[in-house]
């Protein structure tokens, strides 16, 4: 059979205007054996991935040594449907049709996987930056891997195998909603949800009691899969929130809006809607999740993870979105659509707890994964990376000094559109360090996260920082250090513990000054995280 669908291939390609062979990329050939991919139902075909690992090159004539097996595939997406490059949905599968996990690409073993190919984005890098960005602040973004995908022997071009967001000890980190607990509780998580417009198979949703064209609904579990009371009592969290923090007495620490958020990941939403000037930000794919009381020691609502970053960083031209200057939180002054963004991302800015927080963590980042040289740095390589591919891409699609909507920035040539975006993150970064609001101060010898299970002290540090915790079951600890490269520094293991309180003195760190990032794990599953300063 493989020999049969090479020969096809080749043949296929000896009869297009675009001849292709082989790739440093990885190859994905997907034959649906006469049927048309289309946006529902999905359709059971082949799908074969050759991947001789990273610097080597990558033959159609090669085995099928990454996948070689039974898809269900269908084309994804909302407004990008309109472009003639397709993105698509799909599942591997056993030969019976049952979910079949696979590490697709060297990303964790899964079953749902999502095919993207870049379009409006000619740089083909906004994503992955976006993602990349993400991790390095410690927050779970979509894996990804490019490739050169061919489907029935027709070039298709460069597309990302991306990681479609859902529950996963590898994805979002959260209980299964079905799983009892301790406490047999199968109502307070986990669950995954999103402010989005309705378009596609919705299902269920409700509104905000504040503003009805804020539009929730759940993503995972999708509501056929929960019952009622699983249903009203997220439905029934997310209001009480928004009635917190509309009332007298939000900034207060019992119950105010500290009692709802994980206050660090909504800093880190903002900082990145922010930061794209995100036309669809905050009112559109904006992802928020809720853990299970008891399972992570904070089941407070989580934002991210991050997604659908191909119209940011400039490349909109419509309400004010090109614009380096300004507050996309701001955007239902400029522009009237049928989605509105949530009240309180502008109500969390007039606490200034809240507020302080904020311009502490956006400092942080400036010094570190978002300075302009590492910013750089990330795209020139990854424009390197895919300069084979993209060459081949834009002769597929001749986009290039072409407006596709809704460019907010046209180049002539690939390397204006890249550097448009370089310099665009460059203005945008430094508008928000001049314009954004609170005052930080980290010098004061006090913790700069504190939950009611654990606590760091001193901070900052010199060499040695102690740390109280508090267990609700007996496991395995760990305490790790890592620098907002990601890249872990230090890391102390504290033993097998019994659940209760414990204090324990961590010695000889001997870090450089700076932020960094902390991680206490539980038998393999993060439990706390925050800020440590090195002086």
């Amino acid at each position: 059979m493989k020999l049969t669908l090479l020969l096809f291939l080749l043949l296929s390609f000896s009869n297009n205007a675009q001849t292709f062979t082989d790739s440093n990329l990885p190859i994905v050939a997907i034959t649906t054996n006469g049927q048309t991919i289309a946006d529902d139902p999905r359709i059971v075909c082949h799908m074969g991935i050759i991947d001789n690992g990273f610097g080597n090159r990558n033959y159609l004539t090669d085995a099928y040594n990454n996948y070689d097996g039974r898809i269900e595939i269908e084309i994804r997406g909302s407004t990008s449907q309109q472009y003639p490059k397709k993105g698509y949905g799909l599942e591997t599968q056993d030969s019976l049709g049952n979910n079949l996990q696979v590490a697709i690409l060297g990303m964790p073993p899964e079953n749902d996987w999502i095919l993207y190919g870049p379009y409006p984005d000619k740089t083909m890098i906004r994503n992955a930056f976006t993602f990349d960005l993400a991790r390095k602040m410690g927050r779970y973004a979509s894996d990804y891997a490019y490739c050169e995908l061919i489907i029935n022997g027709e070039y298709r071009g460069v597309y990302m195998m991306l990681e479609r967001i859902k529950r996963d000890l590898n994805r979002v980190n959260i209980d299964n909603i079905h799983t009892p607990n301790l406490w047999n509780d199968t109502l307070t998580g986990g669950y995954i949800v999103k402010v989005d417009k309705l378009t596609g198979e919705v299902g269920y949703s409700w509104t905000s009691n504040y503003n009805n064209e804020v539009v929730f609904q759940f993503h995972d579990p999708e509501y056929d899969e929960i019952n009622s009371l699983q249903a009203s009592y997220m439905e029934n969290f997310i209001n009480d929130f928004e009635t917190a923090i509309n009332g007298t007495q939000f900034n207060d620490p019992n119950l105010g809006y500290s009692k709802y958020i994980d206050q660090e990941s909504f800093y880190d939403f903002f900082i990145f809607q922010e930061l794209g000037r995100t036309v669809d930000g905050y009112r559109s794919s904006s992802f928020l999740h809720k853990d299970k009381d008891g399972f992570s020691w904070n089941s407070r609502l989580v934002a991210g993870p991050m997604w659908d970053f191909n119209l940011s960083y400039g490349n909109a031209d419509y309400c004010n979105a090109e614009l380096t200057t300004g507050w996309q939180y701001n955007f239902d002054d400029v522009c009237d659509f049928s989605t509105s963004i949530p009240f309180w991302w502008k109500k969390l800015l007039q606490s200034p707890n809240y507020s302080n927080g904020l311009r502490c963590r956006w400092d942080e980042l400036r010094n570190g994964p978002l300075k302009t040289s590492r910013v750089n740095q990330f795209i020139d390589s990854m424009a390197n990376y895919l300069e084979e591919g993209r060459i081949r891409n834009f002769e597929k699609w001749p986009i290039i000094g072409q407006y596709v909507n809704w460019n907010g920035f046209v180049g002539q040539t690939y390397d204006q559109d890249l550097n448009f975006l370089k310099t665009y993150i460059e203005n945008r970064s430094i508008w928000i360090d001049n314009n954004l609001g609170g005052s930080c101060s980290l010098s004061v010898e006090e913790p700069i996260f504190i939950s009611e299970t654990h606590r760091i002290w001193p901070n900052p540090i010199e060499d040695d920082l102690n740390l109280g915790l508090t267990l609700f079951k007996n496991s395995s600890i760990d305490f790790k250090i890592i620098d907002l490269s990601g890249k872990e520094v230090f890391k102390k293991h504290l033993g097998y513990q019994s659940s209760g309180t414990h204090a324990f003195e961590i010695k000889n760190i001997n870090l450089d000054s700076g932020v960094y990032i902390y991680l206490i794990i539980s038998d393999d599953l993060k439990l706390h995280s925050g800020r440590v300063v090195v002086k």
